[in-house]
């Protein structure tokens, strides 16, 4: 047998041939192939229609007609397929069952329609909740080095914590090479062992400080592409926090920073991690007062021996009211040349003295390192204006004017794993900006767990937050009166002065049905404050970054903020004249001067949306769910302050 076009006959063919069946057995075949299709549902209920549209007699002639053929047929299958028979039940089914069977398949259609819908609305909703995208990796590669006195998860107090812990994975995935160099804290509690992952190094140093030579060692660790470098000695071994114990801040402080200091400046040149050592032409990012001594360091101590000429270092300011002072003696035990004590000397004005002979001398290291780095930055925009004026600078306002074409402001992000609406296990529903039904369960079930009523239509408006006066309780408190007589419902969640702490207890015994106050700190319950409220209240008196309002607008949380600082580069006011799907639309509501009156007001403008225009809320809402708060955005923002760093000659 010769096949066409040379393909190779396969085995089994030339008997198939031989075997396939010809004349009326091809057309039983087929039949028996071939399954009898019944059309479309819009088809099949077409048909019904017909049926039923005629009347008794054109119906049973229709039936009859169908039924002759069906008989037919099923003779003809058991006279050429005898082994068929009586095993085809081929009775067509009546126009009543072809109407249910069409109605059964329509709505199956439509229901996987709707499912297939649903999944494609899911999968961008995932898409938009999590903001956190790729960034690719940097274009210019930087060697980094974080120094920090605390550094999530192994020690935290607050949000620089946050940072250090953030920040420099962000910048590995970017293709940098990042060390965090913090304290090795062992204070005698569970949090000890997270240290275990971190193995001894097999470097010693000698510090020279403070009257002696301190031998350190470094413990170091390898892990989401950073390597974590901990300073150990014994000072900081003690039962308390990074900075202090139930008695207060520790005496001794400024020998503690000032070893870190000194240890975060050798570890790149004696640590050879992965294989060799960071070397001299890394950048530093000298974090707060107590990594202030790495900028001068570097200046008088290296770059005049023709170390670190090639590196950099970014001073960055979280919190100005945190200076790093002591008396003026000081500055000999600090290890410095004594030409550089004019950098770090600072002056207070009379008014600040303690007495009439106190001549306000003092070593400052937060100023030595604004006077002696190459950048200075604020984890806002805002901020680094702010802390130019007498309003912000805390003293310090004329040095950091006298920097302000080198003042740079970087808002923080947020870690989108563990504050994700979609996924956060202490959250009795999940929910995304595609799908805000969650968040109303939420609501229910924490007014539930806080013993209010449950009302959904009550907007319900809560604080986070230290119990001080930067975070501006006190104005909470005095305009109490006004908040309680509308129908709303505050819950308060923090610790800190006890005259404060005392009136959240007063309030919820006064207002049982409308003010809860819970004093102390939980993770899960501010996790499900952030999600169960309608309206995050934030009345900081200054507030750097902030991160309770990007917690917030994540979350579908409305945020009433006092406009300072960070807040005012995150949070963007409602804007009524945009539509409702447009980023102008805004985020928030925010008041100013920080005064009861004025946060009143806003929360009065936000309470009033919320009840009348619910529709206008919820694009407020999923606004806010849209702002990309990831760590991949800011680590592109430092890596361009990176890069002026590297263009300028070293500052000093």
């Amino acid at each position: 047998m010769v096949r066409p076009r040379g393909r190779p006959e396969r085995p089994g063919c030339a008997r198939r041939a031989a075997e396939a069946p010809t004349g009326e057995g091809r057309r039983v075949a087929s039949l028996l192939r071939k399954p009898r299709v019944l059309g479309s549902p819009s088809h099949l209920l077409g048909r019904a229609s017909v049926l039923f549209s005629g009347d008794a007699a054109e119906l049973e002639a229709e039936v009859a007609r169908i039924t002759a053929e069906n008989e037919s047929l099923k003779a003809t299958l058991a006279v050429r397929v005898p082994c068929l028979s009586g095993r085809l039940p081929l009775t067509l089914p009546s126009p009543g069952q072809l109407a249910a069977e069409a109605a059964a398949l329509e709505e199956a259609a439509a229901v996987a329609v709707e499912a297939a819908a649903e999944a494609e609305a899911e999968t961008a909703g995932a898409l938009e909740d999590d903001a956190d995208v790729e960034w690719g990796e940097a274009t210019q590669k930087f060697s980094v080095v974080f120094v920090t006195s605390e550094v999530t998860p192994w020690s935290k107090t607050g949000g620089l914590a946050d940072v250090a812990g953030a920040l420099p994975p962000a910048l590995a995935k970017r293709g940098h090479r990042v060390m965090v160099v913090a304290p090795r804290y062992l204070n005698g509690t569970t949090s000890d062992k997270l240290y275990q992952g971190a193995l001894d190094a097999n470097c010693r140093i000698q510090v020279g400080c403070f009257g002696g030579s301190h031998e350190v060692a470094f413990f170091h660790q390898f892990s989401q592409g950073v390597d974590w470098v901990f300073v150990d000695h014994g000072c900081y071994h003690r039962p308390g926090t990074p900075y202090g114990d139930a008695t207060g801040a520790f005496g001794d402080n400024m020998f503690r920073f000032t070893l870190l200091s000194h240890a975060a400046c050798e570890a790149p040149l004696v640590l050879p991690l992965g294989g060799f050592p960071y070397g001299d032409a890394c950048v530093f990012v000298a974090n707060d007062w107590h990594a202030g001594l790495v900028p001068p360091l570097l200046a008088s101590k290296y770059r005049p021996h023709g170390v670190y000429r090639d590196a950099r270092c970014v001073y960055e300011i979280h919190n100005l009211l945190h200076q790093g002072v002591e008396p003026l003696a000081t500055f000999a035990a600090l290890g410095l040349p004594d030409a550089w004590a004019g950098a770090l000397r600072w002056v207070y004005p009379e008014h600040m003295r303690a007495h009439p002979l106190d001549r306000g001398e003092t070593v400052n290291l937060l100023k030595g390192a604004v006077c002696t780095a190459d950048r200075v930055m604020t984890v806002s925009a805002n901020y680094a204006s702010e802390i130019t004026t007498p309003l912000g600078g805390c003293g310090l306002e004329s040095v950091l004017a006298s920097r302000a074409g080198k003042l740079d402001g970087v808002v923080n992000g947020i870690d989108l794993e563990e504050w994700n609406p979609r996924t956060d296990p202490f959250l009795p529903h999940p929910y995304s900006a595609r799908d805000l039904r969650g968040k109303v369960e939420c609501k229910a079930a924490l007014q539930r767990e806080l013993g209010l009523p449950v009302r959904p239509e009550v907007p319900m408006i809560g604080f986070i937050g230290r119990l001080d006066w930067q975070k501006g309780p006190e104005i909470i408190r005095d305009a109490m009166a006004g908040l309680m007589g509308g129908d709303v419902q505050l819950v308060m969640l923090g610790s800190g002065r006890p005259d404060l702490e005392a009136f959240l207890k007063s309030t919820e015994a006064a207002h049982r049905d409308k003010f809860r106050g819970w004093v102390g700190f939980s993770v899960a319950v501010s996790h499900r404050i952030t999600a169960g409220c309608d309206i995050l209240l934030m009345p900081s008196i200054f507030e750097p970054c902030g991160l309770n309002q990007l917690y917030a607008m994540r979350y579908g949380t409305v945020p009433v903020v006092h406009a300072t600082g960070g807040l005012i580069d995150t949070v963007r006011p409602y804007n009524d004249a945009a539509a409702d799907g447009e980023d102008a639309i805004g985020t928030g509501f925010l008041f100013s001067p920080p005064s009861p009156d004025a946060m009143l007001g806003a929360l009065t403008a936000a309470v009033r949306l919320y009840r009348e225009r619910p529709e206008r809320w919820q694009a407020l809402q999923r606004a806010g769910m849209r702002r990309d708060s990831s760590w991949g955005q800011v680590a592109t923002r430092y890596e361009q302050i990176f890069a002026w760093a590297k263009q300028d000659a070293p500052y000093a």
